[in-house]
This record gives structure tokens, C-alpha cells and sequence, in this order.
């Protein structure tokens, strides 16, 4: 069944997961990830992940066609038998014809409704619930999308990613002080410990969630800038190691490299987006409700990459 068809019938800043997919598609590339015998290998037996919800074939031949592309990705802080929440959530939009990129953010509270159980609830709740292939169904449903494929990144592993890179650098733009780092305007650099504190401060931003989404838009940054300049087997092999032990997705290794060789110019133009609402509270639990009209703008800036 087509799912065209079936959709018919401990924190805001786990907003990470999109670094992983930007990294490999920009920084470390195919043709590092080749120099290793065990690349392969760590893609389909460790990270690879099929799911019922997307359909393999169909995507195959839209990356094949050159066709744009969505792909859900989620933050999950999943500890010991607690396979967590997806408190990140993004839609990654590539489009190879212009070279465009689009990132457009979910708010982990926004009140959809969740497939597979019928009820309404946050959305970060469908991982919590039913895993990728829940998550992936709720949020074709609540954008009218079709996703292809979905990138999972615990965020354990995070850290371990920045400082097996070395460090990176952001342009920071608002100064303050946690107690441990002082945080600078201007370029700072980090290394995993650091950077952790740089996406989860939330007390001393004026802008609040648009604030901490912007910081962790110049982590991505400082990731994939730091990536493109690893040359050293030995490094490339750490970061390989980092993933495969803290991500999951349904991209296979082929699917890897095709979107290495036909898909990587999209990062010259990025566009970057978060749903706008308003906070309540229903039966004394909040919500972040997203108006019918913020949903079909959405949908649309999806559905019209190219223009």
C-alpha cells in the first residue's frame, strides 16, 4: 500500500540530528568513506534501519531521477531500555536541480495528531510510542508530505562527533557566562564539552526557541565547515566509528553515495525555517498549537522547492 494511502486510513535542545546528515553529505564524502573496508559494512549492518512507512523502491528512483528529497530527522536522548523521544525534529528538503537546501524545524510540543493511535498528542511523542516508522507517518500527516528517507542521532553521541573532529568554530552573537565557559561575541572555539553547553543554554536568550535553533544552525555550520578540512584516514575512520555507534537511518551505503556524488551542491543555498504557533495549555498539559494556514505554508515551501 502506496503512503499516499495509509495517511488517508528531556529537551528543546536535542535539535541536532541534521548535523550527522550535513557532515556526511559535505564534509567527510564518498571517496573517504571508500579508503575503509569496514565503511560499508558499519552503514548496512550497523546504522541501516528499514522502516514500513517509506518505500524503499519509490525513493530509490527518485535519487536515481535526481528528483528533490525529504528526509525526517530526529534528536532522541534514548538511555538503557528507554528508547527516549524525539525532542528534535526537521525536515531536510534537497534539491539538487538548483542546488538549494531547506531546513524547516518542528517544535517537539506542536499538537498533531499521531498515526497509528488516533489520538492527538505532542509530536515528539510518536518515537516514544512506535519509533521511526510512527514518527515518519505522523509527520506526513501533519505536513501532507512524502519523506524518504529519516536520520536518527543520539544525542550521547554528539559530543563524542565534535571531538573526534577536534573542535569547531562559531560566530557568537550574544555573550555570556555558564559558570564553566565564558562565551564571547564573536568567532569561539569548542570542542564536544563546549559545544553541548553552546546548544543547551536557554535562560539567557531574549529570542528563546528561535534563539537556541539559531545556535545550533552555527553548530551545524562550524561541523560541516570542520568536516570538509579532515583529511587524515585516521580521523575520517573515528567519525565513522562515532556514527555507527549513535546513528540509525534507512540510508544504505549505495544511498550514501549517490547522495554524495548527485546531491552535494544543495548546500550552497540554505534556507532555514521554524513552524510558528502559539503555547496553551489543554487538560492542564502544553501544547504548541500550529494554525491550519502556518501548516499549509509549510507545506507548500516543501512541496515548491524548486521554485
Amino acid at each position: 500500500m502506496r503512503r499516499s494511502e495509509r495517511k488517508k486510513s528531556k529537551k528543546l535542545w536535542l535539535k541536532i540530528p541534521i548535523i550527522v546528515v550535513l557532515l556526511l553529505l559535505v564534509g567527510v564524502g564518498v571517496y573517504a568513506f571508500s579508503l575503509y573496508n569496514n565503511a560499508k559494512s558499519t552503514v548496512n549492518e550497523k546504522m541501516n534501519e528499514p522502516i514500513e512507512s517509506i518505500d524503499t523502491a519509490v525513493t530509490k528512483k527518485k535519487v536515481k531521477d535526481l528528483q528533490p528529497l525529504n528526509i525526517l530527522l530526529m534528536g532522541v536522548d534514548a538511555r538503557g531500555a528507554d528508547k527516549g523521544r524525539s525532542d528534535a525534529l526537521m525536515v531536510l528538503s534537497l534539491d539538487p536541480d538548483s542546488d538549494r537546501m531547506q531546513i524547516i524545524s518542528i517544535p517537539r510540543d506542536t499538537r498533531a495528531t499521531i498515526v497509528g493511535r488516533g489520538t492527538e498528542d505532542k509530536i515528539n511523542h510518536a518515537y516514544a510510542f512506535g519509533g521511526p516508522d510512527m514518527s515518519v507517518a505522523t509527520v506526513e500527516n501533519f505536513l501532507d508530505i512524502e519523506l524518504d528517507y529519516f536520520v536518527r542521532m543520539n544525542m550521547e553521541g554528539l559530543e563524542e562527533l565534535v571531538d573526534e573532529l577536534g573542535t569547531i568554530t562559531v560566530n557568537n552573537e550574544i555573550a555570556w557566562n555558564d559558570g564553566k565557559y565564558n562565551f564571547t561575541e564573536g568567532p569561539v572555539d569548542m570542542d564536544g564539552a563546549k559545544t553541548m553547553a553552546f546548544v543547551r543554554m536557554r535562560k539567557q536568550d531574549n529570542a528563546g526557541d528561535f534563539g537556541r535553533t539559531k545556535r545550533q544552525r552555527q553548530v551545524i555550520q562550524g561541523i560541516v565547515d570542520r568536516g570538509a578540512s579532515v583529511g587524515s584516514v585516521n580521523k575520517i575512520g573515528g567519525v565513522i566509528d562515532v556514527l555507527g555507534n549513535n546513528m540509525a537511518t534507512n540510508l544504505d551505503f549505495e544511498d550514501m553515495k549517490n547522495l554524495f556524488s548527485n546531491y552535494r551542491g544543495v548546500r550552497k543555498n540554505v534556507d532555514n525555517y521554524m513552524l510558528e504557533g502559539s503555547g496553551t495549555t489543554i487538560d492542564g498539559i502544553y501544547y504548541y498549537l500550529v494554525p491550519d494556514e502556518e501548516i499549509q505554508k509549510v507545506h507548500s515551501m516543501i512541496a515548491d522547492i524548486k521554485s
